[in-house]
């Protein structure tokens, strides 16, 4: 394991083991910083469209275009 990765296993068992109040509590504070939250929220995207096939990038912009 990483350093990087062991360090977020860190925070993420120190985050599960407190009590849902105060779990919800570090959530809401990471929420409210725009710049972690938006962090936050691309990982999520990420994570849930890993397993989708990619496409080529002038596809993309093609189906961008046709949308507007």
């Amino acid at each position: 394991m990483s350093e990087i990765n062991a360090t977020a296993e860190i925070f993420y068992a120190a985050l599960k083991s407190l009590p849902k109040v105060q779990q919800d509590a570090a959530l809401v504070r990471i929420a409210e910083d725009k710049s972690l939250a938006r962090d936050l929220l691309d990982r999520a995207t990420i994570s849930s469209r890993r397993r989708e096939r990619s496409r080529p990038f002038r596809e993309y912009l093609a189906r961008k275009h046709r949308a507007k």
